[in-house]
């Protein structure tokens, strides 16, 4: 076991947001530049690969919430609705309209950027020009809610012309037909379902299509019906515009009360460890604001989150699809991408500073790793262990430090060794200790705050009667 990679700031562009960032995209341009663009709910942001940013919001863009919002006052619940409670100034908690987040699609059109804010519902193409701004694509829809690219070079409006089940798409090849007839292969669907389409993703040369309740595959078939559609998963709804992440094998979800993932035929419920803990430790009123991301060099999917505490997002859960684990965390980071297009990660916090991550050798910030199991049995489970000696196993002697916290039974007061302010140091093998109890859970440290590599730990001590 060893910590993830430290991070250093790369870049800091938080004069040019006024809110916390929601979406950050990389790509390679034809000159083989590498390129970013950060978006929050009122201004997109070109950063060039030396750091410099620029503004190119389009002009008249309609900004969004930097938070979600339920609307209970006055002229928040639906036209016509009636309770018991409906008197002038009385707010109305259960009846509101619920209003996201808003957040950015980011796609690329060949080497131009494409984008569209779920606010403002237009779709834009930005040119790299730094002289110019994004501006909307012309002749395409208006009241969207995202953009995507497909592999065939078709330009896709989500939630079309203010439809939540509605798929418009250009032209193949042409960003700017939008209209269908018997010479062209644009066109629009509405899907059959009773969610709204919240994102659209590449998988194996497909799009997979994720709404609030289910996901549709959409397969290229050339005209005169150009796509086809069908349902391949059912209750697996994502919970945000963010929380779909595609990979060579599928791609997984963070959906409102648990994961999925899509292996290339139909979805399923993602087994997790920490479900349970996520999920009550999650802001519900803030969860829009989930953001995936891919750790493609240890084979993990990272969600970002606000924690019950927090209104941004300061917490993490990781999969990892390669070795079937999850880890839990805190780090405050609301966007990001993976390497690529740049050597490391880029993740950028709530005030648009921009980190290079997983950095070997350098420091995690203020922070300190660590690592802490859930309550383990020691000895047979029904005996009392007394506990003597600690035999680790970490790669240089002295790199981390050992707390131990004991019970007698699972409602048992619990009791920390050396204390609730010391550790043992396993500066010695084996390292003298002294504890108690029929369960044990422990903590790890990092004692030089950059890396640290530990395998089995050992504990040894005489096993004593029930008690």
């Amino acid at each position: 076991m060893r910590p993830i990679g430290g991070w250093s700031e790369r870049t800091d562009v938080s004069a040019s947001v006024t809110v916390a960032p929601r979406k950050l995209h990389t790509w390679v341009d034809n000159d083989f530049n590498s390129n970013i663009a950060i978006g929050s709910a009122s201004e997109l942001l070109y950063v060039s690969s030396g750091g410099t940013a620029t503004d190119i919001t389009p002009t008249g863009l309609v900004t969004g919430n930097e938070d979600a919002v339920l609307n209970s006052a006055y002229g928040g619940g639906y036209y016509g609705g009636n309770s018991n409670n409906s008197l002038y100034g009385v707010s109305q908690p259960t009846t509101g309209i619920f209003q996201e987040a808003d957040t950015w699609s980011l796609d690329n059109w060949g080497e131009n950027l494409v984008a569209c804010l779920s606010s403002d519902g237009k779709l834009y193409e930005w040119d790299l020009n730094t002289a110019n701004d994004a501006v909307q694509i012309t002749n395409s829809p208006i009241n969207c809610k995202g953009i995507f690219v497909s592999e065939e070079r078709f330009v896709f409006a989500i939630q079309a012309g203010g439809s939540p089940r509605k798929l418009a798409w250009s032209d193949k090849e042409d960003n700017t037909t939008w209209t269908p007839s018997a010479t062209n292969e644009a066109g629009d669907f509405e899907l059959a379902t009773n969610g709204e389409i919240m994102q659209m993703v590449k998988v194996r040369g497909k799009a997979l299509i994720v709404t609030t309740t289910d996901a549709h595959l959409a397969t290229y078939q050339g005209p005169p019906y150009v796509y086809g559609f069908e349902r391949v998963g059912t209750s697996c709804g994502v919970a945000s515009r963010c929380g779909v992440i595609s990979i060579e094998a599928g791609a997984f979800w963070m959906g409102n009360d648990g994961f999925f993932a899509f292996n290339g035929s139909v979805v399923q419920n993602l087994s997790c460890d920490v479900q349970d803990y996520v999920f009550a430790d999650i802001n519900k009123n803030q969860i829009t604001k989930a953001n995936a991301v891919h750790n493609s060099e240890h084979g993990e999917i990272w969600w970002f989150y606000p924690s019950s505490g927090s209104k941004e997002c300061d917490s993490y859960v990781a999969y990892s699809y390669r070795e079937e684990h999850w880890t839990i965390g805190r780090m405050a980071r609301t966007c990001g991408a993976d390497r690529g297009v740049f050597d490391r990660p880029i993740y950028a916090d709530n005030t648009g500073v921009i980190y290079s991550h997983e950095r070997i050798n350098v420091s995690h910030g203020t922070d300190t790793p660590f690592a802490e199991t859930g309550p383990i049995s020691i000895g047979n489970g029904d005996s009392v262990m007394k506990v003597n000696q600690i035999v680790g196993d970490e790669k240089t002697l002295g790199d981390v430090k050992l707390q131990f916290k004991t019970r007698f039974y699972p409602n048992d007061a619990e009791r920390t060794y050396p204390s609730d302010t010391t550790y043992y140091d396993l500066t010695q093998i084996p390292t003298s200790a002294r504890f108690t109890g029929r369960q044990v859970r422990y903590r790890i440290e990092g004692t030089n705050n950059n890396s640290f590599r530990v395998g089995t730990v050992r504990i040894n001590g005489t096993a004593g009667g029930s008690r």
